[in-house]
């Protein structure tokens, strides 16, 4: 199981969000490539960026930030946020992005995800965000009556490169991951899924491994920004194997 450091980008800057609400946010660096790189060096497989803005805007804000991170980072990192157009996607994997994850566009119009499937075979994740099991769109400012494992069931057989799937209601919390519902998600698609939200411990990592199928990686953010577990930790708890 991987376990994939967040860097969420919000006007700039490397900040995290409570629940995705921006007035609950903590700012942690002003220099988001420094990060990254810190990131790696600790031995981070790979990356998961965010562009927050974008998210809320329906269209990449970012770039300059992402440019830089892409250029100075040499594990392979996934970008979402804001990611509503073919040319969005294509875009963001010529910046250098290894996968590019889309969301509100894709929930909102099967075809799009089709679309970009086929375009980018296996480059392109469905990122899934639920409250309660039930899909919430435009940086999780919408709500919607679709829940997530009818999506995720619908998406099966596509050549995706993951489902992410988060709740909502545990990002940022540090209450430990949906389990429940990441089981569920599981059990209806055959594509590979990576946890996010409320990750806060080894605990949480080894009940996420323990899970049948047990997930492909992890995201984690408050947690490793915070202190309240470090990076080393994670990928030896992900591992099996001990500080």
């Amino acid at each position: 199981m991987e376990i994939i450091p967040a860097v969420d980008l919000r006007g700039g800057r490397v900040v995290r969000l409570i629940q995705g609400d921006p007035s609950r946010e903590t700012r942690y660096s002003q220099d988001p490539a420094a990060v990254a790189q810190e990131w790696e060096r600790r031995g981070a497989p790979r990356l998961h960026l965010v562009d927050l803005d974008g998210a809320l805007l329906g269209s990449p804000a970012n770039q300059q930030a992402l440019r830089e991170i892409l250029r100075v980072i040499r594990i392979p990192a996934q970008v979402g946020g804001g990611l509503r157009s073919l040319e969005a996607v294509r875009a963001v994997l010529d910046l250098g992005a290894v996968v590019a994850i889309v969301g509100t566009a894709a929930i909102r119009d099967a075809g799009f995800l089709e679309a970009g499937c086929a375009a980018f075979p296996g480059r392109v994740a469905l990122g899934l965000d639920a409250r309660a099991g039930m899909l919430l769109t435009s940086g999780w400012a919408e709500a919607t009556a679709i829940r997530a494992t009818d999506l995720a069931r619908r998406v099966s057989d596509f050549p995706l490169a993951a489902i992410i799937y988060t709740d909502i209601q545990r990002d940022g919390m540090l209450e430990g991951p949906d389990l429940p519902g990441l089981a569920a998600m599981a059990a209806v698609t055959r594509v590979p899924l990576i946890a996010s939200g409320g990750i806060a411990s080894e605990r949480d990592i080894h009940a996420l491994k323990a899970l049948a199928p047990p997930v492909g990686g992890a995201i984690i953010g408050k947690a490793l920004y915070d202190g309240r577990l470090t990076l080393e930790a994670a990928l030896h708890a992900a591992a099996g194997t001990s500080c």
